[in-house]
């Protein structure tokens, strides 16, 4: 019996911008607001990737991971998701300060 791994669709790769999309490699400075979110989701995604696949393999070859290694990537996954609720959280709470008139 085989477990298959579990996939996540790269999401970015469907998105279709009105204009054209600005290389980030070469200026990051003039980067819109869109681009930087998908960025940052993309690289906590890839934070929790990693931490999955070094905890399947402690799972099925101990010998061939450290324990240290696998504990600061959940660590950095885990604080990589904090930050990105509490940047959601924000955005809502601006946002509704915004539409809301007092």
């Amino acid at each position: 019996m085989t477990i298959s791994p579990v996939t996540v669709d790269n999401f970015r790769s469907r998105i279709v911008s009105s204009d054209e999309m600005i290389d980030n490699a070469v200026r990051p400075e003039t980067a819109s607001f869109e681009q930087t979110l998908l960025s940052a989701f993309d690289k906590m995604n890839s934070k929790q990737q990693a931490a999955d696949s070094l905890a399947q393999r402690m799972i099925v070859d101990p010998e061939s991971v450290d324990v240290h290694d696998v504990t600061i990537a959940m660590a950095e996954a885990g604080l990589s998701l904090k930050m990105a609720q509490s940047i959601i959280d924000r955005m809502i709470k601006g946002w509704n300060e915004i539409t809301t008139t007092r």
